[in-house]
């Protein structure tokens, strides 16, 4: 009877790289990805934190993780690590290839003093049993700017646009996104090289329709907001009908924001505005005429995970009061499972093991979901994941664990 081999983790050598980044590849059903992007990927790649399972001398099993600061409520920036590059071939699924992978990251993450991992899931069904919620959503949306008009607030008029190619404005654009991070949770302070995953625009994923093209705005002289975005003519039977996809868009102030939007709804030839990844409260849903005609949709972002429960819950803070026991449970890091007493307010918290008695009970899941702020407990708790152990303790929490602005990740790792 043949024995089945065990596969063996090891740290990611730069020697392996393209063998590792070509499992990954074909793991996603992929076609031939273009060279900017595999140099891109290796030049963004960490790989101290990369590993790779190999079943004799051939990889198997891919991850790695960036070493992200993450905005959470209270404007803070903590260590995050990034989950990133998860695959394992189809011929050594059910083999626990997987697991050992983030059973090894999760250890090492605890062990550098990160808080946090996060991710994005291609498919949210795999990662539920090692502690990731959802924690942020994103909109999607294509508008009907043919049929949409806009109502734009004072000094819109006084913000000037202008094109620029995208690597030329580059400094200016990654400054305002900067300026941003700290003001919504869910951004991610990015690292050196990151700013050049906006530019990659390899023709093979175009569709057919543009080069990345750039527009900035201006006041007083200062950039204060972009979009980067390609077009794509058509024509229809009543005539142009083509379509403004947007790539990326930032702004500082409410009126670069609409000058912005008014531009993009304004190119000529084009009679449709497709958004990809924007957050919830966007602010188009609130300038144009007819909301509807955006045929706007939610879907999950990103993926948290709490790795050390009292030091995240004490790294962000709370829209009101809170002094609450939670019982946690946490089968893949029983580190964070028992009591934990959280007492905190906009101030600042703290978060410590107690043996007092609970107030609310949960898994480390729905911390993880209601960690940023977009997600409330009480909705949680009518799905049956929160139990409340002591009454009016799950509401005073669930106010006190939002936030005023709407979570969102800007783009994936």
């Amino acid at each position: 009877m043949a024995t089945e081999r065990a596969t063996e983790l090891r740290v990611l050598r730069p020697q392996d790289f393209d063998p590792w980044w070509d499992n990954l590849i074909r793991a996603f059903g992929a076609g031939p990805a273009s060279a900017e992007e595999r140099e891109l990927d290796r030049s963004v790649t960490e790989f101290a934190r990369s590993m790779a399972a190999w079943d004799g001398d051939a990889i198997v099993g891919t991850a790695g993780a960036f070493s992200f600061r993450l905005t959470v409520p209270g404007g803070a920036s903590v260590p995050a690590a990034g989950v990133t590059m998860v695959s394992v071939a189809a011929t050594h699924r059910r083999r626990g290839v997987l697991t050992s992978m983030m059973r090894h990251q999760l250890d090492e993450v605890r062990a550098l003093g990160e808080p946090l991992a996060v991710l994005t899931a291609s498919e949210p069904a795999i990662y539920g049993r090692f502690g990731y919620a959802a924690g942020t959503s994103q909109l999607q949306a294509e508008i009907d700017t043919a049929r949409t008009s806009l109502t734009l607030p004072a000094g819109t008029d006084e913000v000037r646009l202008r094109y620029a190619a995208p690597a030329d404005v580059l400094d200016a654009c990654e400054a305002v996104y900067a300026a941003l991070v700290p003001r919504r949770p869910g951004m991610l302070a990015r690292l050196p090289g990151w700013e050049r995953v906006g530019l990659l625009d390899p023709e093979s994923e175009r569709d057919g329709a543009s080069a990345l093209q750039c527009v900035v705005a201006e006041r007083d002289g200062e950039v204060t907001g972009y979009a980067r975005f390609r077009t794509k003519l058509g024509w229809g039977p009543s005539g142009h009908d083509g379509t403004v996809s947007l790539e990326d868009m930032a702004a500082l102030d409410p009126a670069t924001d609409a000058a912005l939007w008014r531009f993009l709804f304004d190119i000529d030839l084009m009679s449709t505005l497709k958004v990809r990844n924007r957050p919830v409260d966007d602010t188009w849903q609130y300038l144009v005429s007819d909301v509807r005609r955006g045929r706007a949709r939610v879907r999950d972002g990103l993926y948290v995970r709490l790795v050390d429960v009292g030091a995240a819950l004490a790294a962000r803070t709370y829209q009101a009061p809170v002094d609450v026991v939670f019982e946690v449970e946490d089968a893949f890091c029983p580190w964070n499972a028992g009591r934990w007493r959280l007492t905190g307010d906009a101030k600042g918290a703290s978060c410590e093991r107690t043996s007092d008695a609970a107030d609310l009970a949960l898994s480390v899941r729905e911390l993880g979901a209601a960690y940023l702020g977009g997600v409330s407990l009480v909705s949680l708790a009518r799905a049956g994941r929160v139990g409340e152990l002591r009454s009016g303790t799950l509401a005073e929490a669930s106010v006190a664990f939002g936030s005023p602005v709407v979570p969102w990740l800007p783009h994936g790792f």
